[in-house]
C-alpha cells in the first residue's frame, strides 16, 4: 500500500492501527521483494496469503485487467467466465510470443515477470536436486512426451541430414512415441540382463553407431528414471561415446528429479562427456496437476534455441502451479520431500520384501534402480493369470502397481515389442511393481501391503496371519 494511501487510512480510524496493519502488510511485501531480488527458493515457504497476494500484483500489471484498457485486437486475454478468471487468478495472456515461450510479452508484464521467476525458481530446484551445473531450463505446457519431441525437433535443425535416434529400449509408450511423431527413425537397442536387472548395451550401441554412421543419427535418447527391472542407462558412458562420436545426448528425465542417483548420473554424463539436454515431468516431481514439463541443460544457448522452436504463445497454468508450489514449500519444505521420499522407499522395500517372502516370492534384486521396485510372481503356484493381480488390486484402491508377464506383445506406431512392459523380450519371470515417488506417506505403504497381502493369499490359498498384518488391516484397510 503507497505512502499516499496509509495517510489518508490514519484520517479515518486511530493512527496506531493503521501502523500495526500496515507493518503487518510490509511482512508479505519484503518476502515479496526478497523473492525478485535474488531469483531463489526462499528457504521457508510461503503461506497462501503471501502467495495470493504476489500473484494478484502481477496480474494488475496485464493488460487485460487494466481498468481504461481498450482492446481492439483478437487477443486480449478475454474471459467469459468469472470462475474460470478466478481459478486463473485474472491471467489470462499465457506466456511468451509468437517465436520464442520465454519471450517477455508487451500486454503482460505480470505474466512476463511470473514465467522469469518461475523457470529461475525452477532452476533453484534441479540445482537442490543434485544437477549442480545447469544452466538453464524453462517450464513448457506439454508433458514429457511432447517436450521430448521439442528438444529433437530442435537438434533437427542443427543436424538436418540426421534421421535416427538411438534408444535404449523402456517400454513406455509416450517416450518412443515421441521419436516417430518428432518425424525421426527409432534404432531399439535391447537391454541385457545382468542379475535381475536389465541394463545398457553399451556394445550394441557402438555397434550401431558405426553401422549407421555418427552424422546420420540425430541423437541417442537414454533414460533415468523407469520401472524396475530395467534400471537408469549408463549414462556416464553413453556421455562419454556421445562426446567422443558428436552425437547429441537426450535424457528422459521423466520423474528422476526427486532421486538423487538419477540426479547424479546426469551430472557426472555431463562431466565426463555431453548432455544436450535433459526434461522431466512437473506432475511427476513437484506434485502438480498433469501438464507441464521442465526442458534444461548444460549450454544456456542450446536451451535457449529449444524455446525458440516452440511455436506461438504458451498456457501460463503449469508456470503457475509449479510457482505456487515452490513458494509453498521453501527450499527446506523441497529438500525435505526429497529426504522422506528417500526413507520411504527404504521401507517400501523392505515391507515388500516381507510380504513376498510370505508367499514364496521374493523382491527383484535392482539396487541401480532408486525407485521402483519388483515382486516376483511364480505362475505355478497362481489359480489365475498374473495380470489379473493387477485389476483385484485395482478394484481394492491400489492405483500405479504393474503386473508385467511374459509373451505378453503390443504394437506403438508400427513397432511391434515382444513382452512389452518387461523392457526385453527375454525377462524370466512375471513381476509386480510399485514405487517409491515423492509424497508418498508411510500409511499408503502400509496399507498396500495390507491388501497385497490379501489379494496374495486368494490366489494362492496362503493365509498371511503375521500379526504385522492384522495390526495393519485393523489400522488402515476398510475394503476386503
Amino acid at each position: 500500500m503507497n505512502p499516499d494511501i496509509v495517510s489518508l487510512c490514519e484520517n479515518i480510524v486511530p493512527k496506531s492501527y493503521i501502523t500495526q496493519g500496515s507493518q503487518a502488510r510490509s511482512t508479505h511485501e519484503n518476502k515479496i521483494q526478497h523473492l525478485l531480488q535474488q531469483t531463489k527458493l526462499p528457504e521457508e515457504g510461503w503461506s497462501d496469503q503471501t502467495i495470493e497476494l504476489f500473484l494478484q500484483e502481477l496480474a494488475v500489471m496485464d493488460s487485460n485487467n487494466f481498468m481504461n484498457n481498450c482492446g481492439v485486437g483478437e487477443r486480449e486475454a478475454r474471459i467469459a467466465s468469472e470462475l474460470v478468471a478466478r481459478r486463473h487468478y485474472r491471467f489470462g495472456h499465457g506466456i511468451g510470443r509468437s517465436g520464442d515461450i520465454t519471450a517477455v510479452q508487451p500486454k503482460a508484464a505480470g505474466s512476463s515477470v511470473m514465467m522469469k521467476v518461475t523457470n529461475r525458481l525452477v532452476l533453484d530446484a534441479i540445482k537442490l536436486s543434485g544437477i549442480h551445473s545447469v544452466t538453464n531450463c524453462f517450464v513448457v505446457p506439454m508433458a514429457t512426451g511432447m517436450a521430448l519431441v521439442l528438444c529433437m525437433l530442435t537438434l533437427k535443425l542443427r543436424r538436418p541430414n540426421a534421421k535416427y535416434v538411438l534408444w535404449p529400449r523402456i517400454d513406455q509408450k509416450s517416450c518412443f512415441k515421441s521419436i516417430v511423431t518428432a518425424g525421426m527413425t527409432p534404432v531399439i537397442i535391447e537391454n541385457f540382463l545382468e542379475g535381475d536387472e536389465l541394463r545398457t548395451d553399451m556394445d550394441e550401441m557402438k555397434r550401431k553407431i558405426d553401422e549407421l554412421g555418427a552424422d546420420n543419427i540425430l541423437c541417442v535418447m537414454s533414460t533415468t528414471s523407469c520401472f524396475t527391472p530395467r534400471v537408469p542407462d549408463r549414462l556416464e558412458e553413453i556421455g562419454i561415446l556421445c562426446k567422443e562420436k558428436d552425437i547429441p545426448q537426450l535424457v528422459n528425465n521423466a520423474y528422476g528429479l526427486q532421486t538423487s542417483k538419477c540426479c547424479h548420473l546426469i551430472q557426472q554424463s555431463a562431466r565426463v562427456g555431453r548432455v544436450d539436454a535433459f526434461v522431466q515431468s512437473l506432475d511427476k516431481n513437484f506434485m502438480v496437476p498433469v501438464g507441464g514439463a521442465i526442458i534444461a541443460g548444460f549450454d544456456k544457448k542450446f536451451i535457449d534455441e529449444i524455446g525458440k522452436t516452440y511455436p506461438g504463445r504458451a498456457s501460463a497454468s503449469p508456470t503457475m502451479d509449479v510457482l505456487i508450489t515452490l513458494l509453498s514449500l521453501g527450499s527446506s519444505g523441497f529438500k525435505k520431500l526429497l529426504q522422506e521420499r528417500k526413507t520411504l522407499f527404504e521401507y517400501l522395500a523392505t515391507s515388500m520384501a516381507d510380504c513376498a517372502a510370505k508367499f514364496g516370492e521374493r523382491v527383484l534384486q535392482t539396487k541401480n534402480n532408486p525407485i521402483s521396485l519388483g515382486v516376483t510372481l511364480t505362475t505355478q503356484d497362481m489359480k489365475i493369470e498374473p495380470t489379473e493381480i493387477g485389476s483385484m488390486l485395482f478394484t481394492r484402491c491400489v492405483s500405479g502397481t504393474r503386473v508385467v508377464a511374459p509373451s505378453k506383445n503390443n504394437t506403438v506406431s508400427g513397432y511391434t515389442f515382444k513382452n512389452f512392459g518387461a523392457h526385453s523380450d527375454i525377462y524370466p519371470c512375471a513381476y509386480l511393481t510399485a514405487s517409491g515417488a515423492i509424497g508418498m506417506k508411510k500409511d499408503d505403504v502400509d496399507l498396500f501391503i495390507t491388501r497385497l497381502a490379501k489379494v496374495l493369499s486368494k490366489v494362492k490359498n496362503i493365509k498371511d496371519n503375521s500379526p504385522e498384518n492384522k495390526e495393519r488391516a485393523e489400522g488402515h484397510d476398510g475394503i476386503r
